[in-house]
């Protein structure tokens, strides 16, 4: 039986990596990219611990060649990436980490900020005696990509942030999916507050409550190329990811279509795809009319005469 405070962990749905509603079956898709059974999150022949700041953190890595940090959501771990994890590790050096207070991290005395565990994502890469990466964030990750871009420019090839917010609130975020965050974080009983798992999830999960706060401004401090995306049914609102698109010195935007804040993974063959295709392709900077004129040109060419 689910309890109280799993319940107010679940307000992580609105802002994180994971499925929350009840899940019958995993849709096809997310079926075929996992069917190897691997335990992503609790792989041992994959595990591996470091220490940074005096938190104890756990991480994976799987295949080789170019590589790709993994960042996952709110309240969650390593094994929420399972579809994406799959997919990549055919073609580059995946590298995943729960991050300080979640999963098999230890957690912090401190209270818990972004900015914090985005230098834990910094400090893995040096661990990792690695000069650069290519980052895919999705919703508390994404936050995590545009903070690393923002904070270690030079370690970071591509960024992808998947549901991202600069702002907690209705600023960024629609106020339904506000609301029940806080309902479920208040309605959480003391006999589950005070309890070692209580103190965590309440921890990770108030931090919805009170962060973000990034100025737009400092997106335009990212050097690397930097694709936005989100759902046209997202939890973050629509102009919101348009904004953070916009103060983009280098950025592409894209919004799949019927879809949620849960597309990575409800449609991983969707959602990984299209972060194949940014990764792999020279990054081009359009221009608005130069472009648009250019192919207007191209098109009259190819008509009949």
């Amino acid at each position: 039986m689910i309890t109280q405070l799993r319940m107010a962990s679940i307000a992580g749905i609105l802002l994180l990596g994971t499925a929350c509603a009840p899940r019958a079956e995993a849709p096809a898709d997310a079926a075929a990219e996992t069917a190897e059974s691997i335990p992503y999150g609790a792989n041992a022949a994959a595990g591996a611990t470091f220490v940074h700041d005096g938190v104890t953190l756990y991480y994976e890595t799987y295949g080789a060649g170019r590589p790709l940090l993994l960042v996952h959501g709110n309240g969650f771990s390593i094994g929420t990436l399972a579809a994406q994890i799959a997919f990549f590790k055919e073609q580059y050096r995946v590298i995943a980490m729960d991050s300080r207070d979640h999963g098999r991290s230890s957690d912090s005395e401190e209270p818990l900020t972004y900015e914090k565990m985005t230098d834990d994502l910094a400090a893995l890469i040096d661990h990792l005696q690695l000069d650069s990466v290519d980052v895919v964030g999705w919703s508390d990750g994404g936050i995590e990509a545009l903070l690393l871009g923002i904070r270690h420019p030079t370690k970071v090839k591509k960024l992808v942030a998947m549901a991202a917010n600069l702002n907690p609130g209705p600023r960024a975020i629609y106020k339904e999916a506000d609301d029940l965050i806080q309902t479920m974080v208040a309605s959480t009983p003391d006999s589950v507050r005070n309890t070692p798992q209580g103190r965590r999830d309440l921890k990770v999960t108030g931090l919805m409550l009170k962060e973000p706060n990034i100025d737009p401004t400092m997106l335009e401090r990212i050097t690397a190329p930097t694709l936005i995306l989100a759902g046209d049914h997202d939890v973050i609102r629509l102009e919101h990811t348009v904004e953070i698109f916009n103060h983009l010195p280098h950025g592409q935007l894209g919004i799949f279509p019927n879809s949620t804040h849960m597309v990575p993974y409800d449609d991983p063959a969707l959602f990984n795809a299209t972060i194949e295709r940014f990764l792999g392709e020279p990054f081009v900077q359009k221009d608005r009319i130069a472009d648009l004129m250019k192919s207007y040109e191209q098109l009259l060419g190819d008509l009949p005469h």
